[in-house]
């Protein structure tokens, strides 16, 4: 991504050296010019609390961005992402029937189990976005949603069609969703496709496509969001061994890990928003229809709420990072994610008393708006081998 202001220069480095030149561009940005107006008229909020009233802030900021998604505009029914109180309110609710804090919890055991599974038959040298960071989150969103094992290779590769911006994957995983939806209502079962069928809030269920959109969605942002999460926390206990080794010494320090990795490396670094009637935002005037784009990895970064934002920290307290999003757009899969993440290192740190990562200088990253390694090539030492 490279977006640039024809009078000024300016421009949106790429993220694809991991985050290191926009992370400095930003800092200048949230000093200088903290809500800035490109050449597309596309309005860039950087410092963390422009960013969260972006985020939280329905009245004025939509989320419903259909009209500037070609072709793929009637994917969103039923799309959280895309929706608007009271319509988002509704559905949220329907959905968090189904989605709950025991049903994440009594999941341990099983991603515990296929994260052992994965890791079975590894060298000293793999990718470990190929053997866990991809598939773990892959398998746990496909067995809870009910997908059959036979169909999972569709889902992978429909995964992959999305990272590379292809739409006609997402219409196949649509009508796929929508069969089986169709089919759960007539041999309904405890998965998570079948549960969404039959939720009901003042007499209304969800129909097929409401069912297939939001299945959809928790597939693809939980698969991703996870995926990029277990990489960076890899990385950044790589490039901080002062703190792995902290962690490798007392586990419970985990959870602090997977948070401070949320806030310095954030699995979407940005978030965007339309603006529904002119306003103001940082002193600078925006125009009723304007795109905004709010900086997530900038506002985990902004200097008045992150002391030393550059360094990672296993203690910072508060840690206020805005990587799974503010108020009624708060990820949903958050604590699924966070249980991916804990469980993964877990596994890791247990059969590997060696862990590091191959050539970190010429790790190739995803651009904007994911902030993903797509490969992590690692060298480790199984338990008992030296």
């Amino acid at each position: 991504m490279d977006v640039r202001d024809d009078r000024s220069g300016t421009r949106v480095p790429s993220a694809q050296d991991g985050g290191r030149a926009a992370r400095a561009w930003m800092r200048t940005m949230r000093r200088d010019q903290p809500v800035w107006v490109d050449h597309h008229s596309v309005v860039h909020v950087f410092r963390y609390e422009d960013v969260r009233r972006v985020v939280t802030d329905s009245e004025v900021f939509s989320s419903d961005r259909r009209r500037f998604m070609p072709g793929n505009g009637q994917l969103g029914r039923g799309n959280l992402t895309l929706m608007d109180p009271p319509e988002h309110t509704k559905l949220r609710r329907l959905v968090s029937q189904t989605f709950t804090p025991r049903t994440v919890a009594a999941l341990e055991p099983r991603v515990r189990a296929l994260a052992t599974d994965l890791l079975e038959g590894t060298g000293e040298e793999f990718d470990l976005v190929q053997v866990l960071a991809h598939p773990l989150p892959l398998l746990v969103i496909s067995e809870l949603l009910g997908v059959p094992a036979s169909d999972r290779a569709l889902f992978r590769s429909w995964s992959a069609g999305f990272g590379r911006g292809e739409i006609a994957a997402l219409h196949e995983m649509d009508s796929y969703l929508r069969r089986r939806s169709a089919r759960a209502r007539g041999c309904p079962d405890d998965a998570l496709i079948s549960r969404l069928t039959r939720v009901e809030v003042d007499g209304e269920r969800l129909d097929d496509e409401e069912v297939a959109s939001l299945s959809g969605l928790i597939l693809l942002a939980g698969h991703i969001t996870t995926t990029a999460l277990i990489g960076s926390l890899v990385i950044c206990l790589d490039e901080n061994p002062a703190q792995a080794a902290r962690v490798r010494a007392d586990p419970g320090l985990i959870p602090a890990a997977v948070e401070e990795t949320l806030r310095y490396r954030p699995a979407f670094t940005q978030v965007s928003r339309v603006c529904l009637r002119d306003d103001r935002i940082g002193g600078v005037d925006v125009a009723r229809g304007s795109v905004v784009m709010a900086w997530l990895l900038s506002a985990n970064h902004d200097e008045e709420v992150f002391p030393e934002p550059e360094r990672f920290d296993l203690g910072r307290q508060p840690n206020r990072q805005a990587s799974f999003g503010h108020g009624i757009h708060f990820c949903l899969g958050a604590p699924l994610a966070r249980l991916e993440a804990r469980v993964a290192l877990e596994v890791l740190l247990g059969r590997f008393p060696e862990l590091r990562v191959s050539a970190p200088h010429s790790l190739d990253f995803y651009d904007h708006p994911t902030g993903a390694v797509r490969r992590l090539p690692v060298t480790a030492t199984r338990v008992g081998v030296r």
